[in-house]
């Protein structure tokens, strides 16, 4: 899938230095460590549950590393090939994303921004994808990352609930970052309203903060 020309800057910020005027027009900042107390504050004012929110720990960044030199020393010599594989890793960098894993634990739909497209906001609603739930086919769909697997990957918050999802007929593991201004707001809005769709299926939405693991991995 073609990512949007519109949107390629915003995809490109886990690999710049700093933050470049274009990222300023789109809202977003630095990233930068914050406590615990004001992730808390701040989800709040994006209508999270406190018992919904949840960390991102480094080692995350760490297993994706781990998977781009393993594609770097492997025997693929399909020099295309092994670049829409790193393509794959790279989008799960991404500061916005919202994966939704259905009853069977497969990857139904993934949503990332750099696939939504839009100036100066991201227009997540291109094409008509949230129409549904969960939302049509937004970013290409991978198994790099198992919803098993993706759990070991948070840190629960003092109010943080409990991460049995056997009964669940969807998982959607909402990720934001403070950094990201107001497109946090606007991409967590979308996503609520999305679930609202969800009618009969039961669904639990968990949130995932990057904002610490992020100005701790350097990867900015």
């Amino acid at each position: 899938m073609k990512i949007p020309t519109s949107s390629f800057i915003i995809c490109l910020i886990v690999i710049i230095q700093s933050c470049s005027p274009i990222l300023g027009l789109y809202g977003v900042r630095n990233p930068k460590g914050i406590s615990e107390k004001k992730i808390i504050n701040y989800s709040k004012r994006l209508a999270i549950p406190k018992d919904a929110i949840y960390q991102l720990d480094t080692s995350y960044f760490s297993f994706l590393a781990s998977l781009k030199m393993k594609l770097n020393d492997s025997m693929i010599t399909d020099t295309l090939k092994k670049k829409e594989l790193k393509k794959l890793v790279q989008n799960h960098y991404q500061p916005l994303q919202a994966l939704y894993f259905n009853k069977k634990r497969n990857l139904e739909s993934f949503q990332i921004n750099c696939y939504a497209g839009g100036f100066p906001n991201l227009n997540w609603e291109r094409d008509g994808i949230l129409t549904t739930f969960p939302p049509k086919i937004q970013a290409p769909l991978d198994s790099i990352l198992s919803d098993s697997l993706l759990i070991s990957f948070l840190k629960p918050m003092p109010n943080s609930a409990g991460l049995k999802i056997d009964d669940y007929d969807y998982v959607v593991y909402v990720f934001y970052s403070k950094f990201m201004g107001r497109q946090n707001k606007r991409f967590i809005n979308y996503i609520q309203e999305n679930s609202k769709l969800s009618k009969e299926k039961h669904v639990r939405v968990i949130y995932v903060n990057m904002d610490n693991a992020y100005a701790i991995s350097n990867i900015w």
